[in-house]
C-alpha cells in the first residue's frame, strides 16, 4: 500500500539531536532553536520568528497578541482545520465564517468586507495547500476597517505571493511542522511576527508570561511574570530534528514539486475531459508542492474513486469538514450558506505525495485515477 505521507529523514536529524544532548542544553530557545530562528528570518524575511510546539501553540499565541476578548468577532474560512477558529474561540471571540472561493479552497477574499461589524477585531486568511489569498485585497481590507491580520500559514513553507515569502503578509502567521508538512519535525511549529509593536509581548507570552527572554540577553537584572502566557517554546530535541531538514529544504522542495508536476500533466487529460478538476494556482501565487488534490463530480463518485485507488494500492484521503456544520458550532453560526467549503468537503480528494515517492509509485496512484475513469 502507498501511504498517504511518509515522513522524510534527511539523514542529519539523529546526530543534531545527539549534539543538543551532549550540549549540555536540551530545553527550549537553547543553540539549535537560535540556529532554526535565524534561519527564517534570513531567509524569509520574518521581523521574529519564534518556534513553538506547534501551530496550534502559534495560533493561540496570535489570539491572545490580537487581544482577543468575549465577544469579539474573527473572520475565519470555514474550510479550514479547527485550530485556526478555536484558537480564538478559546479567547471568547465569536467566528464569523466566510465561504471559499469557487476555483479555489482558500477564503473568498471578496466576501470578506460584508461580513465585517463594528465588533470584527481580526481577519483570519488559510493558505491552503500553500497556495496564498489574494494578500493585497486582504490588507486593503483590514487597514480600512483598522483590523489585523493572521495569516494561517500551516502548509505555506517556501512559498510566495508576488515574490514575497507567506507568512510575511499578516501582522503575523503561524506555521505548522507536523510530520505530514514539506519541513517537519514529527510535531511543531512556528509564530512569525512582522510588526514591531508585537515582539516583545511575543516572547513574554511564549516564556509563561515572564520576561525571562530579556533576562538572558541581559537587557533586565531579574525576571518575573509581567502577562498572561503559557509554555509553548519545544525542546532543542525538536529544533535539532527541525533544523537538519531546514538544511535541506530545496533538494526537500525540488522533489515535492517534481512528483506534483508528474501528477498534474498525466491527470491533465481527465480535467480537459470534465472527469475530475486539478488545483488552481493563481497568477500572484506559486506552488510549494504541499498536496495534490482533485476534485470528483460529487460525494458518491469521491467515495467511489477512494475505493477503487485502495483497491489497486494506495491510500488517498479527504480532506476538511466544514466548520459552519460542525457539531461545536452549528447552532453559534452566524447563518448563511456556504456552498463552495461545502463542495470542497464532499469532493476534494488528497493523492499520496511525500519526497521518498518514487516515479514507481507515483504512476501506480496515476494509473489507479485513470483506470478509474476508464471504466
Amino acid at each position: 500500500m502507498i501511504p498517504f505521507n511518509k515522513p522524510h529523514l534527511t539523514g542529519k536529524e539523529t546526530a543534531y539531536i545527539e549534539e543538543a544532548v551532549r550540549s549540555g542544553k536540551i530545553s527550549g530557545d537553547g543553540m539549535f532553536t537560535k540556529k532554526c530562528h535565524a534561519f527564517f528570518e534570513n531567509n524569509y524575511s520574518m521581523r521574529k520568528a519564534l518556534l513553538t510546539t506547534s501551530c496550534t501553540d502559534a495560533l493561540e499565541m496570535s489570539a491572545l497578541l490580537a487581544n482577543i476578548q468575549p465577544g469579539d468577532e474573527v473572520i475565519v474560512p470555514s474550510y479550514t482545520f479547527v485550530s485556526t477558529a478555536n484558537a480564538f474561540v478559546l479567547r471568547g471571540a465569536h467566528i464569523v465564517f466566510a465561504d471559499s472561493r469557487s476555483d479555489h479552497p482558500g477564503i473568498d477574499e471578496d466576501l470578506v468586507e460584508k461580513l465585517i461589524t463594528a465588533r470584527t477585531k481580526a481577519i483570519v486568511v488559510v493558505h491552503y495547500a500553500g497556495v496564498a489569498c489574494d494578500m493585497d485585497k486582504i490588507n486593503s481590507i483590514a487597514d480600512q476597517h483598522n483590523l489585523l491580520v493572521i495569516e494561517d500559514a500551516a502548509q505555506a513553507i517556501d512559498s510566495f505571493y508576488k515574490g514575497r515569502p507567506l507568512g510575511t503578509l499578516g501582522h503575523m502567521s503561524a506555521f505548522s511542522f507536523h510530520e505530514t508538512k514539506n519541513i517537519q519535525c514529527g510535531e511543531g511549529g512556528l509564530l512569525a511576527i512582522n510588526h514591531e509593536r508585537f515582539i516583545q509581548r511575543a516572547e513574554i507570552i511564549r516564556e509563561k508570561g515572564t520576561n525571562r527572554s530579556a533576562f538572558f540577553r541581559g537587557e533586565v537584572d531579574k525576571y518575573g511574570w509581567v502577562d498572561i502566557g503559557s509554555s509553548f517554546l519545544p525542546s532543542e530535541i525538536v529544533a535539532a530534528f527541525l533544523f537538519a531538514q531546514l538544511e535541506n529544504i530545496n533538494s526537500i522542495q525540488q522533489r515535492r514539486r517534481e512528483i506534483w508536476n508528474r501528477y498534474h500533466v498525466a491527470l491533465k487529460p481527465l480535467a480537459d475531459q470534465g472527469k475530475l478538476k486539478l488545483p488552481v494556482i493563481p497568477d500572484f501565487a506559486s506552488n510549494n508542492a504541499h498536496m495534490f488534490y482533485v476534485l470528483t463530480e460529487n460525494l458518491h463518485e469521491r467515495s467511489a474513486l477512494i475505493e477503487h485507488m485502495k483497491a489497486a494500492g494506495s491510500f488517498p484521503v479527504f480532506h476538511y469538514l466544514s466548520l459552519h456544520k460542525s457539531p461545536f458550532y452549528t447552532d453559534k453560526h452566524q447563518g448563511g450558506d456556504m456552498p463552495h467549503s461545502d463542495r470542497y468537503m464532499d469532493t476534494l480528494l488528497r493523492l499520496p505525495l511525500f519526497v521518498d515517492m518514487s516515479d514507481a509509485e507515483t504512476d501506480r496512484v496515476i494509473e489507479s485515477i485513470i483506470g478509474y475513469f476508464a471504466k
